[in-house]
């Protein structure tokens, strides 16, 4: 069986999925739209189940604990499809929030809101910080623990003083989604 190539945004609000069902249209994707939610109400078994039904790659797949300290409903979710023996992982969109309690990931790269690629961490308005390869976030709290080829940061999805909004285009969340479709190699499969 050919292993679903998945995209993990640790995002689920109303921005979000609104963002992440036009770039997934955009780039010839599938958005599982029911895994929305803040925070994530699916379990990884249901959108498994979701993902083998779509009927193209790369399918996107939301993920939110909504502020929970430590390994929330989202993470939990997101660990169960990013090991599951039948997803091949293109890379992980991880958002920035307010949480600072103890939550953050390594990101391998983060896109500032406007557009720039920098090895410093974005915040949740998507101004680079002091941080250098980390990133605050609530829903990032198992990424170290997952073998992934990208984590990109960015700034709240859909967000970040309108510069990425939907009615621009979504160009911050355009711009992760395509450099983990450029590095992972789907454009030439």
């Amino acid at each position: 069986m050919k292993k679903r190539q998945v995209i993990l945004i640790t995002d689920g609000d109303e921005y979000a999925r609104k963002n992440i069902e036009y770039i997934a249209k955009k780039v010839g994707g599938r958005c599982i739209s029911k895994s929305y939610g803040n925070p994530t109400t699916l379990t990884g078994k249901e959108i498994v189940g979701m993902i083998l039904e779509a009927p193209y790659d790369p399918v996107f797949v939301m993920f939110d604990d909504s502020g929970f300290v430590g390994e929330g409903a989202g993470e939990q979710a997101l660990r169960y499809v990013a090991t599951n023996k039948q997803m091949d992982v293109l890379g992980v969109i991880a958002v920035a929030s307010r949480t600072h309690q103890s939550e953050w990931s390594k990101v391998d790269v983060t896109i500032d809101r406007f557009g720039e690629l920098t090895h410093y961490g974005v915040d949740k308005s998507g101004i680079q910080e002091l941080e250098v390869g980390r990133i605050n976030g609530d829903t990032v709290y198992c990424l170290d623990e997952l073998d992934v080829p990208l984590v990109v940061g960015i700034g709240d999805i859909g967000k970040m003083a309108r510069m990425d909004d939907v009615k621009a285009g979504c160009p911050i969340t355009e711009q992760a989604v395509q450099l983990i479709l450029e590095r992972s190699g789907f454009r030439e499969q």
